[in-house]
C-alpha cells in the first residue's frame, strides 16, 4: 500500500449498508467508514478538508484533483459492488498503520469475492502463525471497510465474530458475495 498523508477531500454517501464517510489524500483512499445517523446532520452534503503545508495554490489544487478522483473513483465501485457488478476493487488505497498492520490489511485485500477465512488463516498468510490474536486486533483496526474485506473473516468454528459496524452489516454483506455459514473458507 502507498505512504500515508492527511486525507483532503470527505465525502459522504449513502449505501444500502448505511452512510458511509470516504477520505483520500492525493495517495489514495485512506478511510471508508459507517457513520452513525445520530452524530450526522439530516442534510448530507459533501466535505472538503484541506490540510495542506505548502502555500503553492498550484500544487494545493493538483493534491485536492487527485484526491477527489480517489472519492469519486471508490463511489463509483461501490455503486458497482452493491449492484453485484463488480467483485474486485481496484481503488489505489494509502491507509495509515503500523507495518503489521499493513501486512494484515494487505492479506484481507487479496481475498477474493465470496472467499471468507479465519483469523489464523490470516496470520498463516502473513508467517506469523501465532499471531491470530494480534491479527484480530488489525482486522478490527481497518479503516477502509468493505473495500479491505475485514467482513468475510469469521471465527474457526465458522461462526460470525466479531465487527466494527456489527453482525447485521458483516451478514449483509457476506449474503451480498453468496457466503453461507458453512462453505467458502481458503
Amino acid at each position: 500500500m502507498p505512504q500515508f498523508a492527511l486525507p483532503k477531500r470527505h465525502a459522504l454517501v449513502t449505501s444500502p449498508v448505511g452512510l458511509l464517510s470516504l477520505k483520500a489524500s492525493e495517495h489514495g483512499l485512506t478511510h471508508l467508514q459507517v457513520e452513525d445517523l445520530v452524530q450526522i446532520s439530516s442534510t448530507v452534503e459533501i466535505q472538503t478538508q484541506v490540510t495542506l503545508q505548502q502555500s503553492d495554490i498550484v500544487h494545493a489544487q493538483t493534491l485536492l484533483l487527485q484526491a477527489q478522483r480517489h472519492i469519486d473513483e471508490t463511489v463509483f465501485q461501490l455503486a458497482e459492488y452493491f449492484a453485484k457488478q463488480r467483485q474486485q476493487f481496484d481503488v489505489t488505497l494509502a491507509p495509515k498503520g503500523t507495518v503489521f498492520q499493513q501486512e494484515v490489511w494487505q492479506a484481507l485485500s487479496q481475498l477474493t469475492f465470496g472467499q471468507r477465512c479465519s483469523y489464523s488463516d490470516i496470520a498463516n498468510t502473513i508467517g506469523r502463525p501465532k499471531a491470530v490474536r494480534a491479527v484480530g486486533a488489525a482486522n478490527g483496526a481497518n479503516p477502509i471497510a468493505i473495500i479491505v474485506p475485514c467482513h468475510r473473516v469469521i471465527g474457526k468454528g465458522g461462526k460470525l465474530t466479531g465487527y466494527a459496524y456489527g453482525l447485521d452489516m458483516k451478514q449483509w454483506l457476506l449474503d451480498l458475495e453468496g457466503i453461507d455459514e458453512i462453505n467458502g473458507f481458503i
